[in-house]
């Protein structure tokens, strides 16, 4: 972890007991508390936006990779976000080396997970503006200040996502791999760097074609989209066993603007702390109390504990099992 993401993680994770500590630490426990078993079919029911994230991934992946590969690529990438102190890149990174490892070669790996999240965080930001429309064209908002700190909320975050990802293209577009590979190249001496640069190049290319191919890149586009709108569900089911039901509308505001908050705080490991204040900015709107809002935030830790957990126990296995293989002379795809 570097020394910037060990300062942000230390700041998110002092928000995060300020926030509890300021609402009740008690108070919000004895609401997450009534969900009881219920937790564990909020967690089941995240299985549904994993699946269809993974047929985003898949789409874009070239065989011999299985669908079955991308599912697993994705769910290993995903515990890492939420579990591990590597901010946003240490998944994408994993899901690209498990790809690999199941014979994919690491440039069109690479590649498309590259496309594939570039195309997600695109599908989010869209996500969020429909939050923020419906919301304002279907409901009476609680409070004129709050619906104005809501509009502040969303638009600012969708703006630091849109310059985020608009750069990321814009970089990829220009070389994104290949040119790191030069700059840090001299570490490697002068063959290891050529090595290097060819292989970032062969990246590029594959991230270009990726991009030219509109009916792969819309297919992947959409699935990501539909990802967002299923992640509606596990809102308003936690929601509903907490005690604090909520209608439709009220669960897409909480989903779109909520994980357009956490979306902006992607340097933060685990968007600690960004998540339970954008819940708690967004709680008044939809008749929350805050100690709901943050039990609904700690019901989605909670899941990301359930799968993470065993996501990287699988990935752990799965690279001990992968270098065995390679040490053995074992043919690697499965």
């Amino acid at each position: 972890m570097t020394r910037t993401a060990a300062v942000l993680l230390s700041l998110g994770a002092a928000l995060f007991v300020a926030l509890l500590a300021w609402q009740g630490a008690g108070a919000v426990a004895a609401t997450l508390a009534a969900a009881g078993w219920g937790l564990a079919l909020v967690a089941a029911f995240h299985l549904a936006p994993l699946v269809i994230d993974a047929a985003a991934l898949a789409v874009l992946v070239e065989s011999p990779a299985t669908f079955v590969d991308a599912l697993r690529a994705r769910w290993a990438g995903e515990s890492v976000n939420s579990l591990m102190p590597a901010g946003q890149i240490g998944g994408p990174v994993l899901m690209a080396r498990h790809l690999a490892q199941r014979g994919t070669p690491m440039h069109d790996a690479a590649a498309a997970v590259t496309v594939s999240t570039t195309l997600q965080s695109v599908a989010q930001i869209a996500f969020a503006l429909l939050g923020l429309t419906a919301f304002a064209a279907f409901s009476v908002a609680k409070s004129a200040q709050a619906a104005h700190a809501l509009h502040v909320a969303a638009l600012g975050a969708s703006a630091v996502l849109a310059v985020a990802v608009g750069a990321f293209y814009h970089a990829q577009q220009r070389g994104l791999f290949g040119r790191f590979s030069r700059l840090f190249g001299k570490a490697f001496g002068a063959r290891g760097a050529a090595q290097a640069s060819a292989r970032a190049d062969a990246i590029d290319d594959a991230v270009r074609r990726l991009y030219r191919d509109r009916k792969r890149a819309a297919a992947s586009f959409a699935l990501s989209f539909v990802g967002w709108l299923a992640g509606i569900g596990e809102v308003w089911l936690a929601l509903k066993f907490i005690g604090h039901p909520v209608s439709w509308l009220d669960a897409l505001l909480l989903e779109s603007v909520g994980q357009a908050i956490r979306g902006a705080a992607f340097a933060i490991p685990g968007s600690l702390g960004a998540q339970e204040g954008g819940y708690l900015l967004l709680a008044p709107l939809v008749g929350l109390t805050p100690d709901a809002a943050l039990a609904l935030s700690l019901a989605k830790r909670a899941r990301e504990l359930a799968l993470g957990l065993p996501g990287i126990v699988y990935l752990h296995w799965s690279e001990r099992d992968w270098r065995r293989r390679r040490t053995a002379g074992v043919p690697l795809a499965d």
